[in-house]
Protein backbone atom coordinates (compact mmCIF):
# COMPACT_ATOMS: atom_id res chain seq x y z
CA UNK A 1 0.00 0.00 0.00
CA UNK A 2 2.97 2.10 -0.59
CA UNK A 3 1.49 6.21 -0.76
CA UNK A 4 -2.13 5.35 -0.04
CA UNK A 5 -3.59 8.31 1.40
CA UNK A 6 -6.06 8.95 3.81
CA UNK A 7 -8.78 11.56 4.09
CA UNK A 8 -10.23 11.83 7.50
CA UNK A 9 -13.47 14.12 8.37
CA UNK A 10 -13.75 15.66 12.03
CA UNK A 11 -13.75 12.72 14.38
CA UNK A 12 -13.26 9.60 11.82
CA UNK A 13 -11.43 6.68 13.25
CA UNK A 14 -9.16 4.06 10.78
CA UNK A 15 -7.57 1.27 12.15
CA UNK A 16 -4.40 0.48 11.55
CA UNK A 17 -2.12 -2.29 11.53
CA UNK A 18 -4.92 -3.24 14.89
CA UNK A 19 -4.53 0.45 16.29
CA UNK A 20 -7.30 2.32 16.34
CA UNK A 21 -6.63 6.45 15.78
CA UNK A 22 -8.86 8.95 15.82
CA UNK A 23 -8.62 12.03 13.89
CA UNK A 24 -9.07 15.48 15.76
CA UNK A 25 -11.64 18.39 14.77
CA UNK A 26 -10.23 19.10 11.76
CA UNK A 27 -10.29 17.13 8.47
CA UNK A 28 -6.51 16.09 7.55
CA UNK A 29 -4.42 13.78 5.35
CA UNK A 30 -2.47 10.85 6.27
CA UNK A 31 0.07 9.23 3.85
CA UNK A 32 0.31 5.56 4.35
CA UNK A 33 4.43 4.96 3.88
CA UNK A 34 4.54 1.92 5.06
CA UNK A 35 4.04 -1.12 2.54
CA UNK A 36 1.19 -3.92 3.35
CA UNK A 37 0.38 -1.73 6.31
CA UNK A 38 -3.07 -3.12 7.41
CA UNK A 39 -5.73 -0.31 7.02
CA UNK A 40 -9.86 -0.61 7.54
CA UNK A 41 -11.64 2.64 7.91
CA UNK A 42 -14.41 2.11 10.96
CA UNK A 43 -17.47 3.78 8.97
CA UNK A 44 -16.60 1.09 6.29
CA UNK A 45 -16.41 -1.82 8.69
CA UNK A 46 -18.88 -4.37 8.20
CA UNK A 47 -20.29 -5.53 11.85
CA UNK A 48 -21.03 -8.96 12.60
CA UNK A 49 -25.14 -8.65 12.57
CA UNK A 50 -24.96 -7.23 9.03
CA UNK A 51 -23.20 -10.44 7.89
CA UNK A 52 -26.51 -12.09 6.71
CA UNK A 53 -25.44 -11.95 2.76
CA UNK A 54 -23.01 -13.83 0.59
CA UNK A 55 -21.03 -11.08 -0.84
CA UNK A 56 -20.85 -9.64 3.24
CA UNK A 57 -19.40 -13.00 4.61
CA UNK A 58 -16.60 -12.99 2.50
CA UNK A 59 -16.08 -9.61 3.16
CA UNK A 60 -15.79 -10.18 6.69
CA UNK A 61 -13.61 -13.02 6.17
CA UNK A 62 -10.90 -10.41 4.73
CA UNK A 63 -11.95 -7.68 7.24
CA UNK A 64 -11.04 -10.01 9.97
CA UNK A 65 -7.97 -10.32 7.91
CA UNK A 66 -7.33 -6.58 8.09
CA UNK A 67 -8.03 -5.98 11.61
CA UNK A 68 -5.84 -9.18 13.01
CA UNK A 69 -8.41 -11.39 14.16
CA UNK A 70 -7.85 -13.79 11.70
CA UNK A 71 -4.70 -15.58 10.39
CA UNK A 72 -4.07 -14.61 6.44
CA UNK A 73 -3.04 -18.46 6.26
CA UNK A 74 -6.15 -20.01 7.48
CA UNK A 75 -8.08 -17.24 5.92
CA UNK A 76 -6.92 -17.86 2.40
CA UNK A 77 -9.24 -20.85 1.17
CA UNK A 78 -11.85 -19.56 3.00
CA UNK A 79 -11.72 -16.59 0.91
CA UNK A 80 -11.04 -18.19 -1.87
CA UNK A 81 -13.57 -20.65 -1.91
CA UNK A 82 -16.05 -17.82 -0.73
CA UNK A 83 -15.18 -16.29 -4.69
CA UNK A 84 -15.56 -19.13 -6.39
CA UNK A 85 -19.23 -19.71 -4.58
CA UNK A 86 -19.76 -15.99 -5.67
CA UNK A 87 -19.11 -16.23 -9.03
CA UNK A 88 -20.96 -19.08 -9.88
CA UNK A 89 -23.92 -16.87 -8.91
CA UNK A 90 -22.70 -13.27 -10.36
CA UNK A 91 -21.52 -14.13 -14.09
CA UNK A 92 -21.88 -10.74 -15.70
CA UNK A 93 -18.84 -9.58 -16.98
CA UNK A 94 -18.08 -6.50 -14.07
CA UNK A 95 -18.54 -9.07 -11.43
CA UNK A 96 -16.10 -11.20 -12.62
CA UNK A 97 -13.54 -8.56 -13.22
CA UNK A 98 -14.21 -7.88 -9.51
CA UNK A 99 -13.97 -11.71 -8.43
CA UNK A 100 -11.06 -12.13 -10.48
CA UNK A 101 -9.41 -9.13 -8.97
CA UNK A 102 -10.21 -10.09 -5.37
CA UNK A 103 -8.71 -14.03 -6.18
CA UNK A 104 -5.30 -11.83 -7.24
CA UNK A 105 -5.64 -9.77 -4.26
CA UNK A 106 -5.96 -13.32 -1.77
CA UNK A 107 -2.80 -14.82 -3.71
CA UNK A 108 -0.71 -12.00 -3.14
CA UNK A 109 -1.59 -11.55 0.55
CA UNK A 110 -3.36 -7.71 -0.28
CA UNK A 111 -6.71 -8.16 2.07
CA UNK A 112 -7.29 -4.58 1.59
CA UNK A 113 -7.83 -4.83 -2.58
CA UNK A 114 -9.87 -8.60 -1.91
CA UNK A 115 -11.86 -6.41 0.39
CA UNK A 116 -11.93 -3.08 -1.92
CA UNK A 117 -13.06 -5.49 -4.94
CA UNK A 118 -15.75 -7.47 -3.35
CA UNK A 119 -17.43 -4.33 -2.00
CA UNK A 120 -18.01 -3.36 -5.06
CA UNK A 121 -20.13 -5.95 -5.72
CA UNK A 122 -22.36 -5.41 -2.61
CA UNK A 123 -24.48 -3.06 -4.52
CA UNK A 124 -25.25 -5.37 -7.27
CA UNK A 125 -25.98 -8.02 -4.74
CA UNK A 126 -28.47 -5.66 -2.76
CA UNK A 127 -30.36 -5.60 -6.48
CA UNK A 128 -30.16 -9.09 -7.16
CA UNK A 129 -32.18 -10.19 -3.59
CA UNK A 130 -34.32 -6.94 -4.58
CA UNK A 131 -35.43 -8.07 -7.50
CA UNK A 132 -35.63 -11.44 -5.71
CA UNK A 133 -38.23 -10.22 -3.43
CA UNK A 134 -40.39 -8.63 -6.22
Amino acid sequence: MTGLVLKLGPLERVLINGAVIENGEKRSRLAIVTPNANILRLRDAIHPEQVNTPVRRVCYIAQLVLTGDADPAEARPQLLRGIEQLSQVLTDHDSRTQLTAASRAVLDEQHYQVLKALRSLLPREERLFAAGRA
